[in-house]
């Protein structure tokens, strides 16, 4: 799949730097990674009707960033409009873009039933007419993941996790405007709402692929035991061929943000042992960890002292929460690796885990949760390129580097100061 931009006449470019292919990971049963270092490649179609116009060079397999432009295979005719809940000051641009979408797009219009369930929407009789047009889904219920073409938030980053959280595959474009408190991941005031509209439907924007994790949760079935099938070498490993994770339960999440392993209620330490690529690498004890994407970085992450880092960075973000140990940094490791966090068998009591702040739940010995990056990014459009509009949030939401500027000194000091510098040396 064709990335970045060449760097003009020369030899050909070599091909993404590849993981070896051992016979086994580190020991029985496991199977050869094949992944490349810098993450598996990410989808870049996104959605029905859109991708990321394509560039016929590479450069180690990661793209450029100011080469990362959206265009559309067809014209797009579904939007999903995903609106903060219980937001009063929402409602009327929600009004005004969705009466536009429809009226001057002919867009068919995609909104969660419980947005439509507003005593504010319920009573006004003039929005009654576009009302009648939307298209509604449940969560959890209703799969609409293939009939979105285009994603539109009003609200604050809240929303754009959300939108995340509702497609497990392939996400739709998602054009993000800051109507919240903080708006680090909205980068689109409302104000002109239009001509940015259309200029996305036209396909003229640039899109940043913010990589998601993809995270596994195996749990071992709590009341009763599960026989184990025959597999048991002579030497007591498990046979290559068994299946470890037969009987337990399963489940799989798509993660913008991050996953958070902390202690929940209890008042001891956490201690888990956290695994790379099947080898123990450490345990953690004390609060807990936080594994994240490099968007992730800018959130809880940065808040427990790990650095900030840009969403094209292919990375996951390792960072101890409160860590007994004062030497426990913060780390980053590669995107192709794969992370596994399990209980260690002294700790005293489970931890949690969370997903983007949602799907909270307790983790016990036996219990698993492995940590990928997916292949599958959310592709956020910008306004300007995704290095400014980083820069413009680190600036505008986060203040960072702010601080009064040093006051230079008058031009007679300086004068005299040269002068004085000369006599010295003179002397």
């Amino acid at each position: 799949m064709p990335w970045g931009r060449g760097l003009g006449p020369g030899p050909p470019t070599p091909g993404p730097l590849q993981v070896p292919q051992p016979v086994g990971r580190t020991g029985p049963g496991q199977r050869p990674r094949t992944r490349s270092l810098h993450g598996p490649c990410p989808v870049t179609t996104f959605g029905p009707k859109a991708c990321v116009l394509q560039n016929p060079q590479t450069i180690m397999h990661i793209q450029d960033p100011a080469s990362q432009r959206l265009t559309w295979n067809k014209s797009p005719k579904s939007v999903l409009v995903i609106k903060k809940i219980r937001d009063a000051s929402l409602l009327q641009p929600f009004k005004e873009l969705c009466a536009y979408l429809m009226e001057e797009n002919n867009m068919v219009v995609y909104v969660e039933k419980k947005v439509l369930e507003d005593p504010a929407l319920l009573s006004d009789d003039h929005f009654g007419p576009v009302k009648r047009k939307f298209c509604t889904f449940r969560e959890d219920y209703d799969d609409i993941s293939n009939q979105i073409d285009l994603i539109i938030c009003l609200g604050g980053d809240g929303t754009l996790l959300y939108a995340s959280s509702l497609f497990q595959g392939s996400v739709p474009p998602v054009m993000a405007f800051h109507l919240g408190s903080l708006g680090f991941l909205t980068p689109f005031n409302f104000e002109n709402f239009q001509s940015q509209v259309t200029q996305v439907i036209q396909g003229n924007a640039a899109v940043v692929l913010r990589s998601r994790l993809k995270v596994r949760v195996v749990k071992e079935p709590r009341g009763k035991k599960v026989a184990v099938p025959n597999g048991i070498s002579e030497n007591g490993v498990l046979a290559a061929s068994l299946d470890v994770e037969v009987g337990k339960q399963a489940v799989q999440y798509q993660v913008l943000n991050e996953v958070v392993i902390d202690r929940g209620p209890s008042s001891y330490l956490s201690n888990v042992d956290v695994y790379l690529d099947g080898h123990l690498i450490t345990t953690v004890q004390g609060d807990g960890v936080i594994v994240s994407t490099p968007t992730g970085s800018t959130a809880y992450a940065a808040a427990a002292g790990a650095s900030m880092i840009h969403p094209n960075v292919p990375a996951i973000m390792v960072t101890p929460i409160c860590p007994h140990s004062l030497s426990f940094r913060p780390i980053v490791v590669p995107a192709g690796v794969e992370l596994k966090i399990m209980l260690s068998p002294e700790a005293r009591n489970t931890a949690w885990v969370s997903f983007d702040g949602r799907k909270r739940q307790e983790i016990r010995h036996g219990d698993s949760i492995s940590i990928t990056t997916s292949c599958y990014p959310l592709p956020s459009i910008c306004v300007r390129d995704p290095v400014s509009d980083w820069f413009e949030s680190l600036a505008q939401c986060l203040h960072w580097n702010v601080r009064k500027k040093q006051a230079h000194f008058p031009e007679d000091e300086e004068d005299a100061d040269e002068e004085g510098g000369e006599e010295r040396a003179g002397s």
